[in-house]
């Protein structure tokens, strides 16, 4: 339905998925994306751990002070909703809110393993498609998702100037 706000919600999301493809995603890219993470974190006082995949390997991990064990939960849970549908956790949500429904009613999977909130997002890469995830926990779910766009959209852009 146009002017849905669900609807706007899932065009706008979609488009971010859409502008945020990779050219590559090396292991001194991850570093270079989590050590960006860090470091926005840090400058925000942001209490978050930061997870990034390259396929099923774990390429880079930090948890700031504030955050927790439940952190790690989370960024699983995340995650996993990221590896079964190719598309953002923070997306997968908006998409089950807009048909008027939440991921944990209708998705008809465990959310002590699965979480369709904000935080997790697919590493894309030109040619290749999906090939890994960046994941921010410890924020309001909104926050994690923006935190990782944001430094996204700072590494895409590093690509082009240097």
């Amino acid at each position: 339905m146009a002017g849905d706000p669900g609807t706007n919600e899932v065009d706008t999301l979609e488009a971010q998925e859409a502008r945020l493809v990779l050219p590559r995603f090396t292991y001194e890219d991850a570093w270079a994306l989590g050590t960006l993470l860090v470091g926005m974190a840090r400058e925000r006082g942001a209490p978050v751990a930061i997870d990034i995949r390259r396929g099923p390997q774990q390429v880079f991990h930090c948890a700031l002070p504030g955050s927790s064990a439940d952190n790690d939960a989370w960024i699983d849970r995340k995650r996993r909703v990221v590896e079964r549908y190719g598309v953002s956790s923070f997306l997968v949500g908006a998409r089950f809110r807009a048909k008027g429904t939440t991921f944990e009613a209708s998705s008809r999977l465990d959310p002590d393993r699965y979480a369709a909130h904000g935080g997790c997002f697919p590493v894309a890469v030109q040619g290749a498609g999906v090939i890994g995830s960046v994941t921010v926990s410890g924020l309001p779910q909104a926050e994690d998702h923006a935190l990782v766009v944001e430094a996204l959209e700072l590494l895409l852009a590093s690509y082009a100037t240097g």
